[in-house]
């Protein structure tokens, strides 16, 4: 749909410059789109940006406490009339504090047309659905005769992580988990595992877990200075390995020393490596994710590679879920109209 068709079809719904849309955490939560749909959209967003068909600046942000960050995070998807910006907040210690989640946000939508905004929503769920599903597309693309999975950190992410590799992942025999809480280990299999059919292990130990799996991802908290939780003597050739949380949770020579090292954005990475992340330097990457996925770059070229994949988050992705939640509200009558 061109874009002053699909206006047309927004100004059926909404009054374009005199009222937006307002969704709260519990409506995008319930709306009714399917995480089969999610890894759709995703999946168009990085064809989207592995084929230079975007515009997106690398997020900046402020730091009130050095362990926690703001970031402002606009993109424009042209293929699908997709542009907004998520401002989104990381604090660690959010649960054990307030009991409140480690991330929280918001993303605001707007007419490509226009400019002015048409929808407000929380971006909780929303980010909570990309990142896995970011994280399996790769997966599938980099190792997809894989048969065990590996997931450090059991918290939101780690949960949805789970759910999601099993639809990317079809040989899955096995996936193993690890968090040095271990209610979050019983929570998550509690939780996944009557919903799926692959076997959920509770490891014994890191080292077990990365011995153990093919295919690893890890969704913990983004420290500046490295944890450095999994040694680079466990790891094995073959291995695929997909942090969402930068450097932290990984010793450092594992990404200097892989065969291949992929993000999802070279700008975004640089930018990190600013701000005090990757002590150690950024390793030479071969290629973006969504380079990957679009066919632009080959993945995994031969079964011994060891591969990192790193993936930080992209608001193309966000704009394009955002775009889609906005959709289906506006059609099933869900959320509020707020006077501009």
């Amino acid at each position: 749909m061109n874009v002053h068709e699909d206006r047309e079809k927004i100004l059926k719904k909404l009054k374009i410059g005199s009222e937006i849309l307002y969704l709260t955490k519990d409506e995008c939560e319930n709306i009714g789109i399917s995480r089969d749909r999610i890894l759709e959209l995703v999946q168009d967003a990085l064809v989207a940006h592995g084929s230079k068909e975007y515009e997106m600046p690398a997020k900046i942000g402020v730091h009130p406490f050095q362990e926690v960050f703001f970031h402002a995070m606009p993109a424009y998807v042209p293929s699908k009339n997709a542009v907004g910006a998520k401002w989104i907040e990381c604090y660690p210690n959010n649960p054990e504090k307030f009991d409140l989640p480690q991330t929280t946000g918001l993303l605001v939508m707007n007419d490509v047309l226009s400019g002015c905004p048409l929808a407000i929503m929380d971006s909780t769920w929303l980010t909570a659905m990309r990142t896995p599903a970011v994280t399996v597309l790769a997966a599938a693309a980099l190792h997809p005769d894989a048969e065990t999975f590996g997931m450090f950190g059991c918290g939101v992410q780690g949960i949805e992580h789970v759910r999601f590799v099993v639809k990317t992942l079809p040989k899955l025999k096995k996936i193993y988990i690890h968090d040095i809480n271990e209610k979050a280990m019983d929570r998550l299999i509690e939780e996944v595992q009557p919903e799926i059919d692959v076997e959920i292990i509770k490891g014994k130990s890191a080292r077990e877990v990365t011995e153990k799996c093919e295919v690893l991802s890890s969704a913990t908290v983004i420290l500046k200075d490295p944890l450095s939780v999994v040694k680079s003597q466990w790891i094995s050739k073959g291995q695929t390995i997909l942090p969402c949380d930068l450097n932290t949770f990984w010793d450092p020579k594992i990404s200097l020393d892989a065969d291949q090292y992929i993000v999802d954005s070279i700008e975004e990475h640089e930018l990190f490596v600013g701000m005090g992340y990757f002590p150690d330097g950024l390793p030479r990457i071969a290629a973006e994710t969504g380079e990957i996925i679009a066919g632009v770059k080959e993945g995994r070229k031969h079964k011994d590679e060891i591969i990192v994949c790193s993936n930080i988050g992209m608001s193309v992705c966000d704009v394009v879920v955002g775009r889609e939640i906005m959709d289906v509200a506006l059609e099933r009558g869900i959320g509020r109209r707020l006077p501009l």
